[in-house]
């Protein structure tokens, strides 16, 4: 029989970001902590979301001014860009560093 986890893990892991910890929305954070500016585009194909479900987390992440998303025209085609914001950066890092609090302790 195992032992449950210590309770300073479960603490570690009730304070984990629920907006980040979704897991598409980690990949979106993920591959815009890489770079500058990303394409809507890129993102879509290197995160594995359709259009629409990427749309509805890059709207969540906007909202609590984890991103900026700029919108421009290229020609006359669309072109939509996203970029992590130092905000973003910041949640990204204290979410990071509180999973693997969580793991050290469990």
């Amino acid at each position: 029989m195992s032992q449950p986890p210590p309770e300073q893990a479960l603490d570690a892991l009730l304070q984990l970001d629920r907006l980040i910890h979704e897991p598409s929305r980690l990949a979106i954070l993920t591959v815009l902590s890489e770079a500058e500016w990303v394409e809507f585009s890129f993102l879509e194909a290197a995160c594995r979301l359709s259009k629409g479900n990427l749309s509805s987390h890059l709207s969540k992440l906007e909202a609590a001014g984890f991103i900026e998303i700029d919108k421009r025209f290229r020609g006359k085609r669309p072109l939509t860009s996203i970029r992590l914001t130092d905000s973003g950066r910041a949640s990204l890092n204290q979410y990071r560093q509180q999973l693997l609090q969580f793991m050290q302790n469990s």
